[in-house]
C-alpha cells in the first residue's frame, strides 16, 4: 500500500468537517482501508466524541488514533505479554507526541474549557464553530502522528 504524506489526516478532516465527532474522523480515515466497514466504524468511534461522551475528558482525536492503533497494528492473543507490550509502547509513543504537539490530551484542557461534572450537550456544527474550536486540528494532526509511525 503507498502511503501518501496527509493523506489520512486529509481524509480524517474531511470526515469532521462533515459532522462526524473527533473520534469517528480519526477512526474512519483508517479503518475501511485495514478492513472494517464504516457503518460498524461509525459506531464503534460514537462514544469517544467530546472526550468521551461529551465529558471533554481524553480527546475523542487521540481516542480515534488508539483505535485505528488497535485495529492496524493491535493484538488478539491474551497470552501474547511480547505483542501487549510492543504494542503498549506503539500507543504510547501516539499519544506522547500528540500531548507534546498540544500540551495535553485532554478535551476540556485543549479547549480552555472549565472542568464540569456532567457531559456537555452536543454543538451544532456550523462556520462559528469551526472558528472557534481546534478540532478539526487535532484531528487532522492525530491521523497524521499514527500515518507517520505505520
Amino acid at each position: 500500500m503507498e502511503i501518501i504524506v496527509g493523506k489520512y489526516g486529509e481524509i480524517a478532516e474531511g470526515y469532521f468537517r462533515e459532522g462526524y465527532n473527533c473520534a469517528q474522523a480519526v477512526f474512519l480515515a483508517f479503518a475501511p482501508e485495514y478492513g472494517m466497514d464504516e457503518e460498524t466504524a461509525k459506531r464503534i468511534a460514537s462514544s469517544f466524541g467530546g472526550g468521551i461522551g461529551g465529558m471533554r475528558s481524553v480527546c475523542g482525536a487521540v481516542s480515534g488514533m488508539c483505535m485505528a492503533a488497535g485495529l492496524i497494528r493491535g493484538y488478539a492473543d491474551p497470552k501474547d505479554y511480547e505483542a501487549k507490550k510492543a504494542h503498549y509502547a506503539f500507543v504510547s509513543s501516539l499519544v506522547q507526541e500528540f500531548q507534546q504537539e498540544n500540551g495535553s490530551i485532554i478535551c476540556r484542557e485543549l479547549l480552555g474549557l472549565a472542568p464540569k461534572k456532567d457531559a456537555d450537550v452536543p454543538s451544532e456544527r456550523n462556520a462559528e464553530y469551526y472558528k472557534k474550536r481546534p478540532c478539526a486540528e487535532m484531528v487532522r494532526m492525530a491521523a497524521d502522528i499514527l500515518e507517520k509511525k505505520l
